[in-house]
């Protein structure tokens, strides 16, 4: 999601994710098991096993986890076979929503996520309706408590980097998180150089960026969050994006 205290609601999905880490391990194990099976299992040669598992490694996912998935996906040639699908939708305060999914039942997915807009209190639009308003770019989290402006511009743009975003809302409680973005081609050479010169990473990923955001407030806060977390929460969904601008702390006031 968006938000103008983008560390708040890290540390909020986080916390959410602590109390359903085997569903969020069931959701990086079966992305690594079919990346293995479409494109082999080595990372070095197929790029999506590689983003599938450095997720899953952002995830703290056991290594033993990891190596088990690979396999299975690497052997299997039967079984179920899975499909990329992306839903679009508007959430409440007219934000726009993408869920992006894997699934061995598309019908079952359709209605699964369709029936949760509606109980939560958005739509789900055509093919088309809000992809437009996001953009596929690489997306580096860095702690700034830990490194300073000069720093984190130097390295990631002498690196590659499309642009280095300040922490929002900081301060001394709060010191919030570099976001370095990336053009999707450079996502894992720009990444890279960061670690090789030891820049501590917090999540990194390949995401939908909206190219702008959505003011929300009030009740719409948490109308918002709770039909996120219910998406997330399917089975069949993989990753949810939003152009909501909120403040997680809003929620303790909505």
């Amino acid at each position: 999601m968006a938000g103008h205290s983008k560390w708040s609601n890290i540390k909020h999905r986080k916390a959410a994710q602590d109390n359903k880490k085997g569903k969020i391990w069931s959701k990086c194990s079966k992305a690594i098991m079919v990346a293995a099976k479409m494109g082999g299992g080595d990372p070095e040669t197929n790029l999506s096993l590689r983003y599938a598992i450095d997720e899953a490694k952002y995830a703290n996912m056991p290594k033993d986890t990891i190596k088990r998935a690979i396999a299975k996906g690497s052997g299997d040639t039967s079984g179920a076979d899975y499909q990329d699908v992306v839903f679009e939708g508007y959430g409440p305060g007219g934000t726009a929503i993408l869920v992006l999914t894997l699934t061995d039942n598309n019908t079952r997915t359709v209605g699964d996520v369709r029936n949760i807009f509606k109980k939560r209190g958005g739509s789900m639009g055509n093919a088309g309706a809000v992809a437009f308003m996001f953009q596929t770019k690489g997306q580096i989290i860095i702690d700034a408590s830990k490194y300073d402006e000069d720093t984190i511009m130097d390295k990631a743009l002498e690196a590659g980097a499309d642009d280095v975003q300040a922490p929002e809302s900081a301060d001394e409680e709060n010191p919030g998180v570099w976001t370095v973005l990336t053009d999707a081609t450079e996502f894992i050479t720009v990444k890279e150089a960061l670690e090789a010169d030891g820049i501590e990473i917090l999540e990194a990923e390949i995401a939908r960026i909206p190219e702008n955001t959505v003011p929300v407030a009030g009740d719409d806060v948490r109308k918002v969050m709770n039909l996120i977390d219910t998406l997330e929460d399917n089975d069949d969904v993989q990753k949810v994006y939003s152009n909501a601008d909120f403040n997680i702390e809003d929620l303790g006031r909505s």
